[in-house]
């Protein structure tokens, strides 16, 4: 398993350099995260020991489970929150999490404020977008999002620094990225979660600042 998750890595890191240069980036502009949603700890340690240290998961209870032990045991874990959160979830979320990637409502905007300032923790935000307007995603509509960006600085005082989205599956994601990149100018933020295992490289040209890749990395899950 180690050998394979240090090759997948290595050739996960090489594709991601490739598409930063032809994009005519800097590079190391875009940063990997290792989704290890679903994974235990024995999957995950050998991705770690091949000095992968930023990492996304969908669950904050599964998070929770696994990833205080692997930070004893590895020093400079970055852990994102690319899953929905659950406002009940969010005191736990606000001190496990350094970035959450789902902020979709004002609820939870509500909520993250006032855990961060209870715990003096302040994890990194983004704000999600639904970026394909699908009913069985979450996330702000694409109509909706610079203005949501602006309350939650402005009512919730929270420092948005991205955006986040998942395009429409089956369907090319370059007009999507393409939005989304559009969207973070007129909001007045720097970063862009954008582009999974199947089409990462496609998103680094409009700009995307992390990739969010699992199956890549660990393989299938069961």
């Amino acid at each position: 398993m180690s050998d394979t998750a240090a090759f997948r890595i290595q050739d996960i890191k090489a594709r991601i350099r490739a598409a930063e240069d032809e994009a005519g980036r800097a590079p190391g502009s875009v940063e990997l995260v290792a989704v290890s949603k679903t994974f235990d700890a024995d999957a995950i340690r050998p991705v770690l020991q091949t000095g992968q240290r930023v990492f996304g998961e969908n669950r904050v209870q599964e998070a929770a489970g696994k990833w205080p032990a692997l930070r004893q045991e590895f020093a400079g874990v970055e852990l994102h929150l690319i899953g929905p959160l659950q406002s009940n979830k969010t005191a736990e979320a606000v001190a496990l999490f350094d970035v959450i990637e789902t902020v979709d409502r004002e609820k939870i905007a509500r909520e993250i404020a006032k855990e961060s300032a209870r715990q003096g923790r302040t994890p990194r935000l983004y704000v999600q977008v639904d970026i394909g307007e699908e009913e069985q995603k979450a996330g702000v509509a694409p109509r909706e999002a610079v203005d949501f960006v602006r309350r939650c600085r402005e009512e919730f005082g929270l420092a948005i620094e991205g955006l986040m989205c998942i395009p429409p599956v089956d369907e090319h994601p370059g007009p999507y990225f393409a939005l989304l990149q559009k969207l973070a100018g007129e909001a007045g933020v720097e970063k862009l979660s954008m582009g999974m295992s199947g089409d990462f490289e496609r998103a680094i040209p409009f700009g995307a600042t992390s990739v969010r890749v699992g199956s890549a990395i660990f393989g299938t899950r069961g």
